[in-house]
């Protein structure tokens, strides 16, 4: 009995992205068995009081990671290490990513930088950017006469 599925042409693009970001990845990451870097998944939320940034970084020690801000440019550098190196060989299927990362991001001039946090939780920094005082939207209350 034939089976009907339903198609969605959105996971497959996905596949095929993913596909073409690995075969890439294989054919430039292999120089002396150097791994050129990957680049971890991020979210990026702006409210009233500020930006918040969360990057996917299961795996990646808090102590290896190094964020700063300067000249308006905020850049998370940091690396994922192999455990234990094995074979090869005796992998079925290498999905996952090590070597260094680096990622940076142009923030407006509302950003107070003396007033950055940072937290790493189950596997997502998340780090928190918040605006100057005279950035955040003010409320104005209508007099009546």
């Amino acid at each position: 009995m034939a089976m009907l599925t339903r198609w969605d042409p959105w996971r497959e693009l996905n596949r095929m992205q993913d596909d073409m970001a690995r075969l890439f990845d294989d054919r430039l990451a292999s120089r002396g068995g150097e791994s050129l870097g990957w680049s971890p998944a991020v979210d990026i939320y702006e409210d009233a009081e500020g930006l918040s940034l969360r990057f996917d970084l299961a795996g990646v020690e808090p102590k290896d990671v190094d964020i700063r801000f300067e000249n308006g440019v905020l850049t998370i550098k940091g690396e994922r290490r192999l455990e234990k190196e094995e074979q090869k060989e005796n992998y079925h299927r290498v999905e996952l990513s090590y070597g260094s990362f680096n990622r940076s991001f142009s923030l407006p001039a509302t950003v107070n930088p003396d007033l950055i946090k940072a937290e790493a939780k189950n596997g997502i920094l998340a780090v928190h950017l918040p605006k100057k005082p005279e950035a955040k939207p003010k409320s104005i209350q209508v007099k009546v006469s």
